[in-house]
């Protein structure tokens, strides 16, 4: 997921480009993806961010979908009706620049294969602690904080896994939160 405005991060670049130690954020998910066991790669895009679409049409290996931009909730539902999209899907926000493999495998483990679709969480408290931005929490479990981490399964059925992995907890959303980043990569 890729293509919001970023408008919080006050950069001069779009917000998935915006370099953490030298590498765009979006190509350190996709570096994650690729170690992961996941098999295909689709980059969702809009308008918000005509860079972001053009740098990944030149990305090997990651197949691009056009959304309108209106939001990530909006955007992920118009990519699951791309014909080529089958759940269960993982859906991964371009601002998370700790992701790696094993992270995502073990959000692939906890899933199973099930039908129930999942929302991979981190507690408040460690977003907190790190210095980063609690902007989102689950209305449900206030203690908890969305990590932009999905995956969609194949009915109605949802739960939450809880994670405490501070790679999960890192998203970059305002400069402050660029630098924590750039801080934990070196």
């Amino acid at each position: 997921m890729c293509g919001g405005r970023g408008t919080r991060l006050e950069s001069r670049y779009e917000k998935p480009l915006h370099p953490i130690a030298g590498t765009p954020m979006v190509d350190r998910v996709l570096a994650g993806l690729e170690a992961s066991r996941v098999q295909t790669t689709f980059a969702v895009v809009s308008p918000n961010a005509p860079e972001t679409a053009a740098h990944l049409e030149r990305t090997d290996g990651v197949r691009t979908i056009e959304t309108d931009g209106e939001g990530y909730v909006t955007d992920l539902l118009s990519a699951l009706e791309h014909p080529a999209v089958e759940p269960p899907v993982l859906s991964v926000a371009a601002d998370l620049p700790l992701l790696e493999g094993g992270v995502v495998d073990r959000v692939l483990a906890a899933h199973g294969g099930g039908q129930a679709s999942r929302t991979v969480c981190v507690p408040a408290a460690l977003k907190r602690r790190l210095g980063v931005g609690l902007e989102t929490r689950l209305e449900d479990a206030s203690h908890l904080a969305p990590t932009g981490v999905n995956v969609v399964g194949t009915t109605d059925e949802s739960m939450t896994q809880a994670s405490y992995d501070p790679r999960l907890a890192v998203n970059v959303n305002r400069l402050e939160d660029a630098r924590i980043a750039e801080a934990r990569c070196e």
